[in-house]
């Protein structure tokens, strides 16, 4: 089971939440058994000055996945990943420093089932800003004020027959002059470039759960990706 991504702000959303579990009770009679998809988070209305939103849960019988955090925007506009979640948001570009990336696995579940987002990195133009984190791991601080941190990466399952990657973190987006963070592998969303070539953020890629990746100034912003329920039952 996988949450909804987390929008993204200047900072890359957060994947969502990624649980397994065995053994539920199902019963063996025909009958309805509800299932919920969690949504992915958007963007908020200003663009890269306000945070992104949070991607909506996952739900089968007594398991829930928490939709990923979404990120933090730009400047002194709340750059801060928003959590808690599955996975929290990396943290947007600020004169001062990136802010604190949001706090993922919460509620707490062990296996975990994300991290938190990237923050604390350097600031001062052209602005760079953190990837949000992912179920395998968190997502990076910019490790310059001209590189972005990219996407926390996914975890695999084999659940469908095939081996796939789900709920990558979002990377960062580039402000100014620059280059944006990767997402992490299991459909977290590349982050934006800045000047020369300006690139748009990705969205995070559908049925995994993936954050998306960071806007740059006036580049639209760009949505988690919706989640994912996988059952599998004895013939």
């Amino acid at each position: 089971m996988v949450a909804g991504g987390g929008g993204a702000g200047s900072g890359g959303g957060g994947a969502g939440g990624f649980r397994t579990g065995s053994s539920l009770p199902v019963s063996s009679s025909p009958g309805v058994y509800p299932v919920t998809v969690g949504s992915g988070g958007v963007s908020g209305p200003g663009n890269i000055y306000t945070q992104g939103g949070r991607g909506g849960p996952s739900v089968f019988s007594t398991i829930t996945s928490t939709g990923g955090g979404g990120g933090g925007a730009i400047n002194s506009h709340n750059n801060t990943g928003t959590g808690p979640g599955g996975s929290g948001g990396g943290a947007g570009a600020w004169s001062a420093g990136t802010g604190t990336g949001g706090v993922g696995n919460t509620p707490p579940t062990s296996p975990p089932q994300g991290n938190n987002g990237g923050g604390g990195g350097p600031g001062a133009p052209p602005f760079a800003s953190c990837g949000g984190g992912g179920a395998g791991g968190a997502g990076s601080a910019n490790p310059s004020n001209t590189v972005s941190g990219n996407g926390g990466p996914g975890v695999q399952s084999s659940i469908t027959g095939t081996a796939t990657y789900y709920a990558g973190g979002g990377g960062g987006g580039m402000y100014g002059g620059g280059s944006g963070g990767t997402g992490g592998q299991g459909g977290g969303g590349n982050g934006s470039n800045g000047p020369p070539g300006f690139s748009t953020g990705s969205d995070g890629a559908a049925n995994t759960g993936g954050g998306a990746g960071g806007g740059s100034s006036d580049i639209t912003i760009r949505k988690g990706g919706s989640g994912i329920v996988v059952i599998a039952y004895p013939t």
